[in-house]
Formats: structure tokens, sequence, C-alpha cells
């Protein structure tokens, strides 16, 4: 299992943080290892608990998609759960309102591999390391837009 938290504040209010960040459409802009995240059904219903998407990523030059459920939508936090053959993905964000327009984003990601995929399990720590710093910087750019 991988599992990586990061916390880092955003200039962005919790509420459109929280909006943004529940239409996983937009992992495209703030996931470093997301290549497309297409939304199922009708794509601008509003994104509530129930809602999907197929994710495709790419990490270590491989591709794989995983399907994505918003299984949690509350006014501070947010929770995707990601599913495929090889790996159940979840990625739980807490947004804490702060002074000034700004928000504490809490970004905790929890990968488990199934079968021979588990295997990896010490490799993937380290590659997530890397890609998690790489989400904040890129989480950080995309909710300053959303923040303007």
């Amino acid at each position: 299992m991988v599992n990586i938290v990061r916390e880092f504040d955003v200039p962005c209010p919790q509420d459109d943080a929280v909006a943004y960040l529940a239409d996983f459409a937009n992992a495209v802009e703030w996931d470093p290892g997301t290549v497309s995240c297409v939304r199922n059904g009708d794509p601008s219903a509003p994104a509530l608990p129930g809602a999907t998407w197929t994710n495709t990523s790419k990490v270590l030059g491989r591709e794989t998609q995983l399907q994505y459920e918003l299984v949690t939508l509350q006014p501070d936090h947010v929770v995707l759960h990601g599913v495929n053959d090889t790996a159940d993905s979840t990625d739980d964000i807490t947004v804490t309102s702060l002074d000034g327009g700004r928000s504490r984003i809490r970004y905790e990601a929890t990968i488990t591999f199934k079968g021979v995929a588990r295997f990896a399990d010490p490799l993937m720590q380290l590659v997530f390391k890397k890609v998690a710093d790489d989400t904040v910087r890129d989480m950080t750019a995309a909710l300053t837009r959303v923040g303007r």
C-alpha cells in the first residue's frame, strides 16, 4: 500500500476549492499523472456523490485506467475512490477555510495494489512521493487560478 499526505495553503476560498476538486474532470490540471479524466454520463451535471469518471493515468511510462466515484462531498471534504483490476485508489481531500479567502488543503492519497502488482509497493512508494510533491505544485497553481 502507498500512502502519501501533503498539507499546503492556497489563495482560493474554501467553497470554490471544494467545488473544483469535487469535479474530478479537473484532475488533468492538478494531478501530474492524469492524462485524461472524462465524466461518465452528463458532463454538465453537478458533481455529487455517485458521480463517476474514467481516469487515464500514466506512471513510469505506463498508462492505466481507473473508474473513479465521488463518494463524499461535504463543505470541507471531498473523497474520490478509483478502482481497476490492479489497484484501489482513494483521494481524501480536506479543505479548511483560512482568513483572506485562503484555504488549507490536506491531500491524502492511498493506493492499494492487488495481485502481483502489490510487489511493486516499495518502488511505488518512492515514485508517489515525487508525484505528491508535483501534485502540490500543480494543485496550488490550479486553485490559484480558480481563486482569482
